[in-house]
């Protein structure tokens, strides 16, 4: 039986994977700059979720996560040859983004609880899994990364790790409480962007 930890592992390669991809061909990389791009974005935050906890990154030790967001990747040209044009706030590129952020943020809380970790500890490892992909990502193509300016993106991997420890603290299975931290931040991202939600600025 596929764990909760392997299962949102596996959905968060393939959407953050195809996100890189994506920006990579917006910033018309060629095919092998956007397959490093895609890659990164999907290994990062998983391999700093790794260190972090004190063990040897999964992506690593196997080669499951490689061959998943290679995958992941070749899902993200199929769509860039077939879309064309500029991609980077297209629903191809903030759709799978979303899910990467919800699983990701879900792994880093599984990974941090089951490390030992304090709450603030929870949350950290929460937020920084699901967004440091994307900020290498970012920092590649010479920009500031997304999640320091623009709109209400990192937030909702901190709440949402903040509520997995609160799950696990008053007794929910650490299964149901990773798939209620995926829901809660998937939904929280996919609502900020519909309002278009921005934290102020000083």
């Amino acid at each position: 039986m596929i764990s909760a930890f392997d299962a949102m592992n596996a959905i968060g390669l393939v959407a953050f994977a195809v996100v890189g991809a994506l920006k990579g061909a917006d910033a018309d990389l060629d095919l092998f700059g956007v397959g490093v791009l895609g890659m990164l974005t999907a290994l990062g935050g998983g391999i700093l979720r790794d260190v972090l906890a004190g063990r040897v990154p999964v992506a690593l030790r196997t080669t499951s996560d490689v061959s998943v967001a290679l995958a992941g990747v070749g899902i993200g040209v199929v769509l860039a040859r077939a879309m064309g044009g500029r991609l980077r706030n297209h629903t191809a590129v903030q759709l799978p983004d979303a899910i990467g952020l919800a699983a990701f943020a879900a792994t880093g809380a599984l990974v941090g609880t089951d490390a030992g970790l304090s709450p603030f500890g929870v949350v950290v490892l929460a937020t920084l899994t699901g967004v440091g992909g994307g900020s290498i990502a970012d920092v590649l193509l010479g920009r500031v990364p997304a999640v320091l300016h623009e709109d209400f993106y990192a937030t909702p991997a901190v709440l949402g790790g903040g509520a997995f420890w609160l799950a696990t603290a008053v007794g929910v299975a650490a299964g149901q409480a990773t798939l209620g931290c995926a829901a809660f931040v998937f939904v929280l991202r996919l609502v900020a962007l519909r309002y278009d939600w921005h934290l102020p600025t000083i």
